[in-house]
């Protein structure tokens, strides 16, 4: 293992302020979308995204994530087809009351015409361990990692002008298989990515206070 110099860049205490709260307001407005336009989304934009989650950390610089982006109509048909047998199933019976209660105030159910609306469906995978050949290598704080790297794909998504759904349908095995993903992977999360359809409205909902989730001690 080999080190080099540090490149970093340091700002005045104004400015890094400044940033700051720039970038706090821009993320306030991000917004989970379930209501997509078919608007084409430049692939430039969706690469650059995901290159920029690919920089997160991870447990021993292992990287364990895989980024599938699916812009074919006929396997986002596919994949809608599939999620929507598995959440017919939660919220027809796997689901208890209290969490469709919870649901309830988003007007959502097993409908996800979004899967197929959405210009691109990225589906991140996470990968338990890593293999090269026949050699498996484990991998580190695996669920923590992809967490992270999924954080910066939605930021820069969002930073790019694009919304975003956390979609997770549970469980999330057909997307493995109708995207031929090796068995070292499994699917963190579908994040469906496009512009909101005019028409799009989200809940009225509100966050935390800032008391209520941090302090100084």
């Amino acid at each position: 293992m080999t080190f080099s110099p540090l490149k970093f860049e340091s700002y005045s205490e104004p400015d890094m302020i400044i940033r700051s709260e720039e970038y706090r307001k821009q993320m306030l407005t991000r917004r989970t979308v379930r209501d997509f336009s078919d608007k084409p989304v430049p692939q430039a934009v969706i690469r650059n995204a995901i290159a920029a989650a690919a920089s997160a950390p991870s447990g021993a610089n292992k990287q364990p994530w895989f980024f599938s982006v699916v812009g074919d109509a006929q396997i986002k048909k596919e994949i809608r087809i599939a999620a929507e047998k598995e959440e017919k199933e939660f919220y027809s019976h796997r689901a208890p009351n209290e969490w469709l209660k919870e649901l309830n105030q988003f007007g959502t159910d097993w409908h996800k015409p979004f899967l197929e609306t959405a210009p691109y469906l990225i589906v991140v995978f996470k990968q338990i361990y890593e293999q090269r050949k026949e050699d498996q290598k484990k991998n580190y704080y695996v669920n923590e990692s992809v967490g992270i790297a999924t954080g910066f794909l939605l930021s820069a998504l969002h930073y790019a002008g694009l919304a975003t759904l956390t979609h997770t349908p549970s469980p999330m095995q057909f997307l493995q298989k109708i995207l031929n993903r090796p068995e070292n992977e499994r699917a963190f999360v579908l994040i469906p990515v496009g512009y909101p359809a005019e028409s799009a409205k989200v809940p009225d909902i509100s966050k935390k206070q800032f008391s209520e989730i941090c302090e100084t001690v």
